[in-house]
């Protein structure tokens, strides 16, 4: 049912011979509502039609019909979403046909937790043979908003749930190559890696995700996006992300050039915190971006501290706490390390 036959011109439901059976229920909003909505005589009239088939449990065409007027009115209804389906499954009604009803609806109301609750269950009943359909109807959405959760959160699930995962790290790919910053491609490309049956696992794509997260903060080191990539690419390994002689290189090429040090400079006193023991060529690059102002007697990591206030101002009391801090932190930091070695050795 395309939901653009409901936007023509509507004939009220008590001039509707077929509905002359039904006696509407009207909204009970007590004997003195205190500030009483004001709803439009279209709407008034489709939910109290509503009530009474709903209260009367019917499930028939019709009933169906009255639903899709309510949520066109309405999209946000769980109540008359709810009825819907189960009208849906006692009539048996060709899903493919009610995936174009929803697509409409969808349209203008994309981040509508009932539209997309709705979805689900349709896929879900529909098993595989929704897949092809739902990954692309995310990309439409994508092409409008790249960032939209619900549709993150509805591909996730059917990749999960149903299967499709083939094409997914290249469509990742296509989404980064149009543009390098959108977070969310960065989040789902972390999800493939991760989640995929087909690509082995973190560790077995680790190298290949390196080389390429790498070879993107080098072209754009003020992207924060990449460096929070890389540290997830060795989660729960930090010792390995210590060692890691490109993780090294990329952190002395961005800090010997004139670009944006922030995010470097911030990964740099993380990996000091976790053991990491610095080339002197690093040492060097953290010594000409130190400011004159600080003492030459301070240590690296309260170096890195002192340039960071001056290079982010926005979170200048978050520097001077990790300075002041800095020993008590790079002493739980190691200790955490040791704790998750022996755990995964055990």
């Amino acid at each position: 049912m395309d939901c653009r036959e409901v936007t023509k011109m509507r004939i009220p439901f008590k001039e509707r011979p077929d509905w002359a059976d039904v006696k509407p229920v009207p909204q009970d909003d007590g004997p003195c509502p205190v500030v009483p909505i004001a709803y439009t005589e279209d709407f008034s009239e489709t939910m109290d039609y509503f009530r009474a088939i709903y209260v009367a449990d019917e499930r028939s065409t019709r009933a169906l019909q009255l639903t899709s007027e309510a949520i066109q009115l309405n999209p946000g209804n769980y109540t008359v979403w709810q009825f819907r389906r189960v009208v849906l499954a006692a009539l048996g009604v060709d899903l493919h046909k009610e995936l174009k009803f929803v697509d409409c609806i969808a349209g203008e109301n994309t981040k509508n937790y009932q539209i997309w609750h709705h979805r689900r269950w349709l896929a879900e009943k529909l098993g595989a043979d929704a897949v092809t359909n739902e990954l692309e109807f995310t990309k439409k959405i994508f092409s409008q908003d790249a960032k939209n959760y619900h549709a993150w959160s509805h591909r996730q699930w059917v990749l999960q749930a149903l299967g499709g995962w083939e094409e997914e790290l290249a469509y990742c790919q296509q989404l980064l190559d149009d543009d390098i910053y959108n977070n969310s491609a960065w989040n789902q490309r972390y999800f493939v890696i991760t989640r995929s049956p087909l690509l082995g696992g973190l560790v077995a794509m680790r190298e290949l995700e390196v080389n390429y997260t790498v070879k993107t903060i080098r072209a754009s080191p003020e992207n924060e996006s990449p460096w929070r990539y890389l540290r997830g690419l060795f989660k729960n390994d930090t010792q390995s992300l210590v060692q890691d002689s490109q993780v090294a290189s990329v952190l002395l090429d961005v800090l010997t050039s004139q670009n944006s040090h922030v995010h470097a400079l911030s990964f740099l006193l993380d990996l000091l915190c976790h053991g990491f023991e610095p080339s002197q060529e690093l040492k060097s690059a953290v010594d000409v971006l130190t400011p004159q102002s600080c003492s030459p007697d301070l240590t690296l990591t309260k170096k890195i501290c002192s340039i960071l206030e001056h290079t982010d101002p926005m979170r200048v009391k978050y520097w001077n706490w990790r300075k002041s801090t800095v020993r008590v932190q790079s002493a739980q930091s190691q200790n955490a390390d040791r704790l998750a070695n022996l755990s995964m050795q055990g």
